[in-house]
């Protein structure tokens, strides 16, 4: 990237001796000799450093420095000043310029001055990529569903989103209330502040009050420095309360009156912080039969569901199944380095009928399963695992007892395990003898058909030897 540099005087021969030092240095340069032609340059030019003399025909510095703010743009200011002017010089600080330097000009601190201002640029720069990055993948689009419910959960995050009042999320594990989290945020009032998470459940039950709002030094034994609680890291942004119903009464207190009064306390100290937070919860649990049983507060319950939002189970939204796994083949495609065109319908059906107690977390987590053991470009049902698949087509090795036989005798586990063996390899069996009866024997396009590889229909063959018919 070559840095834009635009130097503003009104004699000539400094614009050309800083233009030829500049140039030297790598910098695209451009010169003005009055503020007006500045003002325009500025604008038209996009300089990312300005060097701006004080004493202009037309306008002051302090005019052009102003003129430029109003315009929003990122650039750095240095003031070139002669003596007299100082006090203008540390005037134009408090208004914005980035540093001054007197007349004449050392070329050593100038230089300093300007890979400072020019490194702060580019932190900017990436800051801001970065959080247009963050932004686009947290928007709502990038949740996957197109399911009546989840048409209903993206109108009421879209209104959610506009405003800046408490929320609270509630839905079993897996289906996504961080995620969810995270694009209200993004999609908000507060998308440019900070999103802090905090796992309640994960915070042991003694460190619950620092790790919400800091502590001082010396506040307890191992408390050796001052420290940042996560409502003051989350000021200006949002605060993501993870699992809330986990809070222990006393953690609860402690939340409630921070949510009341926008204010903390740290740990040991007597200093009162204000905090301006928006705070989204989350949890998994029935808040209101945890109130019931005196487990959770009910006024901390009303001050956080100011608005709520309940993420329906998988089970719930099955039509969302063949998107999701499409969504997640592309995504671990990119991540594994692997092709994987698609999925055959028998795999499909397998996923559909499965009941998926770990929500879209489960279904993520067993497509890529199925990816890093895939040796074709079709996922079958062989490549999902014996647990989503039923052992519909098992995988070689053994297979499972089937639920409900724990309290039988060993003699009759074994029997039923030999059975569901037996009745996997007839099954298996058929199926191969269907796919090469309408392969006309080619066993290339029959394993293709079946979704293994050429060698491993070869070897299940040789396996059955003359049990086969086709």
């Amino acid at each position: 990237m070559k840095f834009k540099i635009l130097v503003v005087d009104d004699e000539k021969n400094i614009r050309d001796i800083f233009t030829l030092l500049l140039r030297e240095k790598g910098y695209h340069v451009e010169t003005a000799a009055k503020g007006s032609e500045a003002l325009e340059k500025a604008r038209t030019f996009g300089p990312d450093v300005i060097l701006l003399d004080m004493n202009l025909p037309d306008l002051s510095g302090l005019d052009v420095l102003a003129g430029v703010r109003r315009t929003g743009s990122p650039c750095r200011i240095i003031i070139i000043t002669a003596y007299g002017t100082i006090r203008n010089a540390v005037e134009a600080t408090k208004l914005g310029a980035y540093a001054y330097l007197e007349k004449p000009v050392n070329n050593e601190e100038l230089f300093l001055l300007i890979d400072r201002a020019l490194e702060v640029r580019r932190l900017e720069a990436e800051v801001e990529t970065l959080r247009g990055e963050l932004s686009e993948r947290f928007r709502f689009r990038n949740i996957v569903g197109t399911s009546a419910r989840m048409n209903s959960i993206f109108q009421m995050m879209d209104r959610i989103a506009r405003v800046d009042g408490t929320v609270l999320i509630s839905g079993e594990s897996g289906t996504g209330k961080e995620l969810v989290a995270r694009a209200i945020h993004f999609a908000g009032p507060r998308k440019d502040g900070p999103f802090v998470v905090v796992n309640c459940g994960a915070v042991p039950r003694d460190l619950i009050e620092s790790e919400f709002f800091g502590h001082s030094k010396g506040a307890f034994t191992d408390a050796r420095t001052e420290t940042t609680g996560k409502f003051e890291l989350a000021h200006k942004g949002t605060i993501f309360l993870d699992e809330i119903g986990e809070l222990s009464p006393d953690a609860q207190v402690k939340v409630l009156r921070a949510l009341g009064e926008r204010e903390i306390v740290k740990v040991g100290g007597t200093k009162t912080i204000p905090v301006d937070v928006r705070v989204i919860a989350a949890t998994n649990k029935d808040l209101d039969a945890e109130i019931r049983k005196g487990n959770f507060r009910e006024d901390l319950y009303f001050r956080l569901a100011v608005l709520s939002l309940r993420l329906p189970p998988l089970r719930e939204r099955a039509e969302d199944i063949p998107l999701l796994v499409e969504h997640f083949l592309g995504k671990f495609g990119r991540e594994l380095g692997k092709e994987i065109d698609g999925i055959l319908p028998r795999a499909m059906d397998a996923l559909g009928r499965y009941a998926w107690p770990g929500n879209v977390r489960e279904l993520e987590n067993t497509i890529y399963e199925a990816m890093v053991h895939a040796d074709e470009r079709v996922l079958d049902i062989r490549n999902i695992p014996a647990r989503v698949r039923g052992d519909i087509f098992p995988a070689a090795g053994p297979s499972s007892v089937p639920s409900g036989t724990e309290g039988e005798t060993r003699a009759g586990g074994e029997s039923l395990r030999e059975a569901a063996q037996a009745a996997a390899e007839s099954a298996e069996k058929t199926l191969i003898e269907k796919a090469l009866r309408e392969a006309g024997g080619n066993r290339t396009i029959a394993a293709k058909a079946l979704g293994i590889s050429r060698k491993t229909l070869f070897n299940k063959l040789i396996k059955m030897g003359s049990n086969l018919h086709i």
